[in-house]
């Protein structure tokens, strides 16, 4: 499988939005650059794979995979955030604008 400079374009570039906007969601601040794009491509495949499951299919285009990997990084972020512990209580409602202790905590 060869993939062009514009498709690996497009995939980094869905995969930064799509991860930002998980964090902006769940967590209310990003991860950070590289912190995003991973999110975002394993929300990508997460999405990918549920949504199908599920009987939502959004078609195609470039909104609909940012919308589609979005929705995958944020249930992978819900999921990752019970099984670090918090559940969902502990950060859940503290505020949008709010700073959040979890994922970007440092020692």
């Amino acid at each position: 499988m060869n993939m062009s400079s514009q498709g690996l374009l497009v995939v980094l570039i869905v995969g930064l939005v799509a991860g930002w906007l998980a964090g902006q969601i769940v967590r209310g601040t990003g991860f950070g650059v590289i912190g995003d794009l991973i999110v975002g491509i394993l929300g990508a495949f997460v999405g990918s794979w549920l949504l199908p499951q599920m009987g939502i299919h959004l078609g195609t285009g470039v909104l609909s995979a940012i919308v589609n990997a979005t929705i995958g990084a944020m249930v992978l972020l819900l999921i990752v955030r019970l099984f670090r512990g918090g559940g969902w209580g502990s950060n859940w409602g503290s505020g949008w604008g709010s700073r959040r202790r979890g994922w970007g905590r440092r020692w």
